[in-house]
């Protein structure tokens, strides 16, 4: 049986609600000095394009230069410094090395002045306005349900015998098993509440959870796995999905395009790389590229004299978002 994924009614409601004061934001993580800071300042340049209401936070760690923080300054970014987590040390094998640096992102459960984020990764960009997720119910956390297909996933049960969530019935769990594995989503974007106490909890029961291959997103989905509620893959559509699992994608439809295939990282990209010379990649990249170079998008500060005007964009803006918007929302997936 297909997944239950959050209906277009809940979504289409959160566009009725009205405007709300800032205390809500875009969140992203960077660390070390590499080029991901192209991803964020992509970002904020692509959030700027759909006219959010709501500014990006970037978490930082200590080891991201001063430079670079400028420079998304620069951009309009909320930079936010947070030190580092790691887990119990032990022989686990991360899917790709750098994961590990990655459970610093728990410390963002920490920012309570936002009643409630989006978080989304470096290497994603928006198409589309997304401002009506922040207007879902409270008391869970939404995001997309990730892909097994790829040998990044070799290590599962799910890989090895060809099932994957986004197709259930093409390739059925086998009874002698056991259950079905719990639904699991990809921790590149996600809808949450920060909060102190479960900031707190993340962090305590981290120190006795043994790690795994995917590092935070395979310990997000243990911790909240009675609470998640899956949404469209319109919301954080994972490349891979686009021949792996194409009669799920309607691309002119997709409102946030994640870069996480490899070689499809559009600061990087050489077109060498498998799966990347597809037609609907190379549009992609360039899309992204559009955005980036467009200078037009670059953040304005504004004036002093118009101080008391910005002080109301987040309502006009977040109003405007919620008009003529209802038909974008793709019907839930068949997954």
């Amino acid at each position: 049986m297909a997944p239950k994924i959050v209906s277009n009614t809940v979504l289409n409601a959160a566009f009725a609600k009205p405007a709300s004061p800032p205390s809500r934001a875009y969140l992203t993580f960077l660390a070390g000095n590499g080029d991901y800071i192209k991803g964020v300042v992509g970002l904020a340049k692509g959030l700027r394009k759909v006219k959010s209401a709501y500014p990006l936070v970037v978490a930082v760690l200590p080891d991201v230069p001063q430079d670079h923080r400028q420079i998304l300054q620069s951009q309009g970014c909320i930079v936010r410094e947070i030190e580092p987590v790691y887990p119990p040390e032990n022989q686990t094998e991360y899917a790709m090395a750098y994961y590990v640096i990655n459970y610093s992102k728990l410390r963002v459960w920490g920012f309570v002045e936002y009643s409630k984020m989006v978080y989304l990764d470096a290497d994603i960009q928006v198409f589309d306005n997304i401002d009506h997720l922040f207007d879902l119910p409270n008391g869970y956390f939404y995001a997309v349900m990730d892909c097994f297909c790829e040998k990044t996933w070799s290590h599962t049960p799910q890989f090895k015998i060809g099932y994957c969530q986004q197709c259930p019935d093409r390739v059925k769990w086998p009874v002698e098993m056991g259950q079905p594995p719990a639904l699991y989503f990809n921790a590149g974007m996600f809808v949450f509440e920060p909060s102190l106490s479960t900031c707190d909890d993340l962090l305590k029961t981290l120190e006795v959870t043994p790690p795994t291959p995917f590092a935070e997103q395979d310990y997000l989905n243990m911790f909240f796995k009675d609470i998640y509620r899956p949404i469209p893959p319109v919301y954080n559509l994972v490349l891979a999905m686009l021949w792996r699992h194409p009669e799920n994608v309607e691309l002119d439809k997709v409102k946030a395009v994640h870069y996480c295939a490899a070689g499809s990282k559009p600061w990087r990209y050489t077109g060498k790389e498998e799966n990347m010379d597809r037609e609907d990649i190379k549009m992609l990249v360039e899309k992204w590229w559009e955005i980036y170079n467009d200078e037009s998008l670059d953040y304005k500060k504004p004036a002093e004299s118009d101080a008391e005007a910005v002080n109301l964009q987040p309502f006009i803006g977040a109003a405007l978002s919620q008009a003529g918007v209802v038909h974008y929302i793709a019907a839930p997936s068949a997954a």
